[in-house]
């Protein structure tokens, strides 16, 4: 108990002195036992952590977490490269690893209009395939994957990103060949093939009221075709002021209020300074870098640390209020060294938005993250 309220003095007092106690008093402090009377807490994995050459993370992973998604291996181009041939080697890895670790496994993504081969939308001439056609490789695709899994994925991620920032439907190959019940269509596929699996909508930005609306929109006309969805994804990629809290509690709660579950799936905060008008996580942005956009290539000063710890203290006391609307709050890879955001939307950047640094060290905002959680249990019981 002591050493405890010593580190709590030494945060309050010197940020940069917690950093030469980072250990201290940490080794009992998991976010999977702190937030595990609220959610489950996940972490998407890469392919040398799923084949556990990185030791450093997999051991984060395993300490930390309870539920793992894969960043890029169920994504079509990798697990369905060509139109005739699977590839489920990745796959495989990393769904006993999550079996063999007593994790609950969330499979990402089914239906997307990134990371598709281009072959899926044309025939043998290269010309664009019709309605019936591409209903038939999506159907055989997701019964083929999800087939595979039943039973050993919990969840699946759908539909992944399917609405624009104004919240109309994106004009993906998906939406021009098919039409607007491609959504539909790739729910009841997956439904079919595993009945039991929880089967998600995931998007970006619907914190932003106009992307919201177009996404409630849509969740109500799944609902009335009786679609099986359980939840919708909140991807959370985050920066030091966005969302605002009261953006933040309006998407858990008009989405909750549709009586589905909410999930946080893909949780990061850029403490980098962005391009001009750009906002987002539209994978094909790719701006040109400049010095002003790199500004911590050597480490994170110590007030950028105590921010992001703030901002991580903010997102997750919003969590724990609504607790009882969110079954699951996942980060987007494990370290910073690892993070899409080093090379988004800028490439060859340096970025720390995670809450393990490049060492796999534990930084000020894992500290805040767990004290979020510690404070709102002390005030949950002083209640009663």
């Amino acid at each position: 108990m002591k050493r405890k309220i010593i580190l709590s003095v030494a945060i309050i007092s010197s940020v940069g002195v917690w950093f030469g106690a980072a250990a201290v008093g940490l080794a009992q402090n998991t976010l999977k036992e702190a937030f595990k009377e609220y959610f489950l807490i996940g972490a998407a994995l890469n392919q040398n952590q799923i084949y556990e050459k990185d030791k450093k993370s997999v051991e984060i992973v395993k300490n930390q977490f309870n539920s793992v998604s894969p960043e890029n291996i169920l994504k079509w181009e990798m697990v369905h490269p060509s139109l005739d041939r699977y590839d489920f080697a990745a796959s495989d890895r990393f769904v006993e690893f999550g079996a063999r670790n007593g994790m609950f496994v969330v499979g990402h993504a089914l239906v997307w209009h990134q990371q598709t081969p281009d072959a899926v939308f044309k025939d043998a001439g290269g010309n664009l395939i019709g309605r019936e056609e591409l209903l038939k490789r999506m159907g055989e695709h997701i019964r083929t994957v999800v087939g595979r899994y039943k039973g050993k994925i919990q969840g699946w991620d759908v539909v992944n990103e399917a609405l624009n920032e104004d919240g109309t439907l994106r004009q993906s190959l998906w939406l021009k060949i098919i039409g607007p019940d491609y959504i539909a269509k790739a729910f009841q596929f997956a439904h079919q093939a595993d009945p039991e699996a929880e089967l998600y909508y995931n998007d970006y930005s619907l914190e932003n009221e106009a992307k919201r609306r177009g996404a409630i929109k849509l969740i109500k006309s799944l609902l009335a075709a009786g679609v099986s969805i359980k939840a919708v994804g909140l991807q959370g990629h985050n920066n030091l002021t966005f969302p605002t809290r009261a953006q933040q509690i309006a998407a858990i709660t008009e989405f909750a209020d549709l009586g589905l579950r909410v999930n946080i799936t893909e949780l990061d905060v850029s403490v980098l300074p962005d391009p001009e008008g750009f906002s987002g996580a539209e994978i094909t942005a790719n701006f040109a870098l400049r010095e002003k956009l790199n500004p911590y290539q050597k480490e994170l000063p110590n007030e950028i640390q105590k921010k992001l710890a703030d901002r991580y203290a903010e997102l997750f006391s919003i969590f724990l209020e609504h607790h009882q609307k969110i079954d699951r709050v996942t980060f987007w890879n494990v370290t910073d060294q690892e993070s899409w955001l080093n090379n988004f939307p800028v490439r060859n950047r340096t970025n720390h938005p995670l809450l393990f640094d490049r060492k796999g060290k534990p930084k000020l905002a894992f500290e805040y993250v767990i004290k979020a959680a510690k404070d709102f249990s002390k005030n949950k019981k002083n209640k009663r």
